[in-house]
């Protein structure tokens, strides 16, 4: 599915958007001591590397896409809507002022939209960082997982299994965001539900360098196995039901298919008498 780029179809999710258009289109250049990063920036961290590399292409080529504030409480100052990752590497290329489109009709709860919605269709947040702002704009914007899938311009299925990371221990996601097991394996790993074994397979992955196709096995073999456990379990309820009706009295079966015990209750000594009896001892 072809990617959509940063405005169209924004409106569907983010109301009013699509008002002022002739005021907001207007590039005008800001100095950069007057505008502030954005309360709402979704992302959590900036690659150094990359915002040096960002720095020098402006040094030599300039700025190719204006970045989108909003004005701020504060007369004269601006707060980003879009483009932080553009306005560090232009401080840092020591440039004193940047490109600018201003949006005139956005309040709190716009701006953050904007924001989650230009750094998803961007991929500039990491899989943990994308999960959440997908879960925020369930959350805070009420946008179902196939409003969000059109606008970014993915499959349905790509926003529910990056939500499914979510479901991970924090340690594991930390791991997924710092780049160390992919979010592939992330969401093998989301579809077991023992976080011991969670852990086990992390350090697998980690000390044995096992690709997804290798997880996914393990996955398997944990399905399997937890499937043949419940049989045994349903096949020994079935057993006690059996052994209460022979014997007409309560029944207990402790342990598993290898070994374990059974136990027959008595109420009376003529119930002990009588399931003697049962038993042609």
């Amino acid at each position: 599915m072809q990617k959509k780029v940063l405005g169209r179809g924004l409106e569907s999710l983010i109301p009013l958007l699509g008002q002022n258009k002739s005021v907001d289109d207007t590039v005008i250049k800001i100095p950069l001591n007057k505008i502030k990063p954005n309360r709402f920036q979704p992302r959590t961290k900036f690659d150094d590397k990359k915002l040096e590399e960002l720095a020098k292409s402006i040094k030599k080529h300039g700025l190719t896409q204006p970045i989108l504030v909003s004005e701020s409480v504060v007369p004269g100052e601006y707060e980003i809507i879009a483009g932080e990752r553009r306005y560090r590497a232009s401080k840092l290329a020591g440039n004193k002022d940047i490109k600018a489109i201003v949006k005139r009709s956005t309040n709190d709860k716009q701006r953050f939209g904007l924001a989650l919605i230009e750094n998803l269709q961007r991929e500039n947040l990491d899989p943990i960082e994308e999960a959440k702002a997908f879960q925020r704009l369930i959350k805070e914007f009420s946008h179902t997982h196939e409003q969000i899938a059109e606008v970014i311009g993915k499959e349905r299925s790509v926003i529910s299994n990056t939500l499914r990371l979510l479901s991970l221990p924090e340690s594991v996601q930390a791991l997924i965001s710092e780049g160390k097991i992919s979010s592939g394996h992330g969401r093998m790993l989301a579809s077991i539900e023992d976080g011991t074994k969670i852990k086990l397979i992390v350090e697998k992955i980690l000390n044995e360098k096992l690709s997804v196709r290798a997880v996914e096995r393990i996955v398997s073999g944990f399905k399997v196995d937890k499937k043949k456990v419940k049989e045994q379990e349903q096949e020994l309820t079935n057993l006690k039901e059996e052994i209460q009706r022979k014997f007409g009295t309560k029944a207990n079966i402790v342990g598993d298919s290898k070994k374990g015990k059974l136990e027959l209750f008595y109420y009376s000594l003529d119930d002990l008498e009588r399931i003697v009896k049962e038993l042609n001892l």
